[in-house]
């Protein structure tokens, strides 16, 4: 009786590898093209939430089935006027405003006013301000206003605000441009943390 697992030609092992190999490529572009990529970080604009060579991973199909909440922490392609590169440029901020929001600067405690509702931010980096002038607006639809935790160091909503005199389509970026929601950060080991949305943002109304 002949045992078909021991029979089985030993070379066919290595002819099978190219194959695997392959499949395995094509596995790894397909995850990263459409479902996770990692990217590095390279500004101090969401520090400390956030440090520059630090990595995270980002999931680029939860935003096919819902739009952005606030306080999720977005990667985008910024605008040309945001970035001055014509072949564009990835930008990571936090997501403070989503369409139909009213969002003030600031209340009596120096607090963001969403909606008509404080909001304490713990992650801002220390000795920074909610934002560096008074500013009043209203979200497009479709649209978000973002910003960075290290507001003192984020080229943001609030900044192209100002650069823009005032026109909130050039402060804020379509829903469109966003790649994905960075969730982790995974690198380096002792940095490792989940980027979940701040309970602060769950008692904020609806627009």
């Amino acid at each position: 009786m002949i045992d078909e697992q021991t029979d089985k030609p030993r070379s066919s092992f290595w002819k099978e590898l190219p194959i695997l190999l392959g499949v395995a490529i094509l596995v790894a572009v397909l995850v990263r093209a459409f479902v996770l990529q990692t990217f590095f970080i390279p500004s101090p604009s969401m520090e400390n939430t956030l440090q520059i060579d630090d990595r995270v991973l980002v999931n680029k199909l939860v935003y096919d089935f819902r739009s952005p909440h606030r306080g999720e922490v977005i990667v985008f392609k910024a605008p040309r006027e945001w970035s001055g590169n014509p072949d564009g440029e990835d930008f990571i901020k936090r997501v403070v405003g989503v369409g139909g929001d009213h969002v003030v600067c600031c209340d009596a405690q120096e607090r963001l006013v969403i909606n008509g509702k404080p909001l304490d931010e713990p992650y801002v980096f220390p000795g920074d301000k909610p934002a560096d002038q008074e500013f009043d607006i209203t979200v497009p639809e479709g649209r978000l206003w973002v910003m960075g935790d290290h507001r003192a160091a984020s080229g943001d909503s609030l900044e192209h605000w100002q650069q823009s005199g005032q026109d909130i389509t050039a402060a804020t970026i379509d829903e469109d441009v966003v790649v994905g929601r960075a969730f982790t950060v995974f690198w380096p080991v002792n940095r490792a943390a989940w980027l979940t949305v701040p309970e602060q943002y769950q008692t904020i109304p609806e627009p």
